[in-house]
């Protein structure tokens, strides 16, 4: 691009230690970056984490390298409940962090919880709702947090199913709390076309939740969506470049799904693919990289962080 800009990250994980459980299996943190998941040991982050924690600091570090000024910090059911870290996150580099909070929402009565995280400072929450399958998104209890969240002027962060399973119940939502602002993540599970028993109308059906004044998407993990393709990931911006034909590139915004994408990959690497693509516009890049999270998560003065040179060029 020919002038400065600022990127924003607007999907990643940060978590002291994952000591939880999905589906009754176990996932705990384990050392050199590796993880119980689900019954197997895996790579959840680069091996240089070798105390398994992935904190604030050594993303800052990653964000600093990689000129990120800023990045949202969103929650998962596979890493458990981080609300406290990253209460303690928040305050502490609330120029760089905007931070969700989450409830569980697998058990009734989670509306309590989730007033609870929005009185302690928390802006927004989290719905991992691709595994809360079985449980609608416009149940009573739903409902009434998300009013809630809309008199608050609280965010909500939400990963649907991939298709049309749960799109019926977003459209109650959007259309109950119209002044709800929302990002919908995993660029709403897009796949490489060769995917088997990919349902592409159903995907761009979900990304039309889009055209909504107040909805916006994140295309969190876009990298792992593709990783089949591997880097410079074509297809998935061409997957960009269709989203933004249906809604328009102002509702799109860059998301890493840091630090678990960084496994196969560099931190950079993890948007440069975009910034090389002659695909894409400059002023294309520059809404999607970061103008447009600036403006639906608020923030302000953001840091400006210079080129270094790595010692190998």
């Amino acid at each position: 691009m020919t002038d400065p800009y600022f990127i924003i990250d607007a999907h990643s994980h940060l978590w002291l230690k994952q000591d939880t459980s999905w589906d009754g299996k176990p996932i705990r943190s384990l050392k050199n970056g590796r993880s119980i998941f689900l019954g197997e040991e895996v790579q959840m982050i680069p091996p240089f984490m070798i105390d398994g924690q992935n904190s604030a600091e050594v993303f800052l570090s990653n964000m600093d390298y990689a000129q990120v000024s800023a990045a949202v910090v969103v929650q998962e059911f596979i890493d458990g409940l981080q609300n406290d870290y990253l209460s303690k996150v928040s305050r502490q580099h609330s120029d760089r962090f905007f931070c969700f909070g989450m409830a569980d929402y697998l058990k009734d009565g989670f509306y309590a919880q989730a007033e609870s995280l929005l009185d302690q400072g928390f802006k927004g929450l989290a719905i991992p709702a691709h595994r809360l399958l079985g449980r609608p998104l416009n149940s009573e209890e739903m409902m009434r947090m998300f009013r809630l969240m809309e008199q608050r002027g609280a965010l909500l962060s939400i990963t649907l199913a991939d298709g049309i399973r749960q799109i019926e119940e977003m459209e109650e939502v959007i259309s109950e709390c119209p002044r709800l602002k929302i990002a919908l993540g995993h660029l709403c599970m897009a796949n490489p076309p060769q995917t088997p028993c990919w349902d592409v109308e159903s995907w761009r059906k979900q990304v039309l939740l889009a055209r909504h004044e107040n909805v916006m998407i994140e295309t969190g993990g876009i990298t792992w969506l593709y990783n089949s393709e591997f880097y410079p990931f074509p297809s998935a911006v061409r997957a960009i470049r269709e989203a933004a034909g249906l809604v328009g590139m102002e509702k799109l915004m860059w998301g890493s799904d840091y630090p678990r994408t960084i496994t196969a990959i560099t931190y950079r690497m993890s948007y440069d693919f975009i910034t090389k693509s002659p695909e894409l516009t400059d002023n294309e890049k520059r809404l999607f990289l970061g103008d447009n999270a600036r403006r639906f998560y608020g923030f302000g003065t953001l840091k400006k962080l210079p080129y270094i040179k790595n010692m190998s060029e």
